[in-house]
């Protein structure tokens, strides 16, 4: 059984739906919730009917684009054009979970990677909450959320080498605690590992389920080792999922001392977001999974942009619905 440090529950561009439809009272979390006139994240409000998607833009070489006009951008909802409604590039302070791998095989990794956490909090937003999780075959707490840096250093350096890796369980608990702790409304899960998922209890459908449910984006860091091809193949496959689905992005460095700048830059990435707000033409009364997808055109069709894949309505007349995201 997994468990968190002294800590019960573990757990959380991007789109999330929150509103006032009726559906099974839930525990308050541990911080209240609060408005978010910036829009930071993904919200949807029964009042406004307005679906937030968080997206990246990055021209070949991957450099970011941040100077595209609101005509630049088509969002197709069920391959529906939607009409956008808000049109911002903000830098809005995010909550965010690192998750580090600390099984047996990171020893000789874990020192540079520890340099790479830092990093990105540095170049972080300066208003950003972050927790820590560090797995082997389990997963732990070993920080709650703060912007304290010295208080993430130390969380950073707790060590426990040993073990196997389970880092969807660790995944799919930080996921819950973005969702029950987090102060902020967009969320993001940095996940960096070097192996094949070998103890998790959770399986990699019911995670992708999971995190399409979830409000956070993710980006993974995978340091694998090619001589195991075939397991780093289905590790490579599992990390740019979990990345494609949420608006996030997969990296695959081939030495440890570049896991440092891929940090910074994910952290760039994370506060050079546009923000696309729309209301759906379809009511959001019928459940199931739907599609988003947003194109670039004009000035920016010779770019990519990266963001959520879809989300899942929950469809009750006077409930809410949680988005999951996708690309």
């Amino acid at each position: 059984m997994l468990r968190l440090n002294k800590t019960i529950v573990v757990a959380s561009l991007t789109l999330h739906l929150a509103g006032a439809w009726a559906q099974a009272p839930k525990p308050a979390p541990a911080v209240p919730a609060r408005p978010s006139p910036e829009l930071g994240g993904f919200v949807f409000r029964a009042e406004t009917r307005l679906v937030v998607l968080h997206a990246t833009v990055v021209d070949k070489n991957h450099h970011l684009i941040t100077n595209l006009p609101q005509a630049a951008f088509k969002v197709y909802e069920n391959n529906v054009e939607q009409n956008l409604k808000v049109f911002r590039r903000e830098d809005v302070p995010v909550s965010v979970g690192l998750v580090i791998d600390n099984s047996g095989s990171m020893r000789d990794k874990r020192e540079k990677v520890n340099a790479a956490a830092l990093a990105f909090v540095k170049s972080s937003h300066p208003q950003d909450e972050v927790f820590i999780v560090n797995f082997n075959d389990e997963a732990f707490l070993d920080q709650p959320f703060t912007s304290n840096q010295e208080l993430l250093q130390d969380g950073i350096k707790k060590i426990d080498q040993r073990g196997g890796t389970a880092f969807y369980d660790a995944v799919g608990m930080s996921i819950d605690e973005l969702r029950e702790r987090a102060k902020k409304d967009k969320k993001v899960i940095l996940l960096i590992t070097d192996g094949e998922d070998n103890a998790s209890q959770m399986t990699l459908e019911k995670l992708l389920r999971k995190v399409q449910e979830s409000e956070a984006a993710i980006f993974t860091i995978g340091l694998l080792n090619e001589e195991e091809r075939r397991a780093a193949r289905r590790t490579r496959r599992a990390l740019i999922k979990l990345a494609e689905d949420t608006g996030g992005d997969a990296f695959f460095p081939k030495d440890v001392s570049e896991v440092e700048e891929i940090a910074r830059k994910i952290a760039l990435d994370i506060r050079s977001q546009y923000i696309l707000g729309y209301s759906p033409s379809n009511p959001l009364e019928d459940a199931g999974f739907r599609p988003v997808r947003v194109m670039l055109v004009g000035p920016g069709r010779n770019y990519n942009v990266r963001t959520r894949t879809g989300y899942y309505a929950r469809g009750a007349p006077t409930g809410t619905a949680r988005l999951g995201q996708s690309q």
